[in-house]
């Protein structure tokens, strides 16, 4: 299942990006769209194996999507603006790696140098992960939102009376 969308990614993004923007920002967008195609792959995967209904593990993968790209997002804007009087750079780079979409969004936008459209977050961001340290680190974030739920999945499976 994860070779076929993530091939289907790389033919249908992957591909045209490479014809037409060879550039550092195309081949990071490749690379983290290739990523979180393998996270959610890795996510649904648990979420398959920890339930015994087939509808009620796509409903629970559809909703642990819909909380990264849209929930997760609104509930950092409700901390932000509850907490705006207080210094919230650390906890944001925490926040934002408890997120693999929020990940791959903010190293895309700042390869493509538009953080100073992002704000006082945009500097932020840009301190800690414009540099090739934190960029470094963002994969290994990702790499390990992609390995930690396949690993979690995989020894529940194996352990699983059938």
């Amino acid at each position: 299942m994860a070779f076929a969308l993530t091939f289907s990614f790389f033919v249908g993004v992957g591909v045209p990006v490479l014809i037409y923007s060879f550039t550092p920002t195309g081949l990071i967008l490749v690379g983290v769209g290739l990523m979180l195609s393998l996270i959610f792959v890795s996510i649904a995967l648990l979420a398959a194996v920890y339930t015994r209904d087939k509808a009620k593990g796509i409903g629970i993968a559809v909703l642990l999507w819909l909380y990264f790209s849209l929930i997760f997002d609104g509930l950092v804007l409700f901390i932000l603006f509850q907490f705006a009087d207080y210094p919230l750079e650390k906890p944001m780079l925490v926040l934002s790696a408890l997120n693999p979409i929020d990940m791959g969004r903010i190293l895309i936008l700042l390869k493509m140098d538009v953080s100073a459209l992002m704000g006082y977050t945009g500097a932020v961001f840009q301190s800690f992960f414009g540099t090739i340290s934190g960029t470094v680190i963002t994969i290994f974030v990702l790499i390990f939102w992609i390995f930690i739920p396949a690993g979690i999945s995989l020894r529940k499976f194996k352990r699983k009376d059938l």
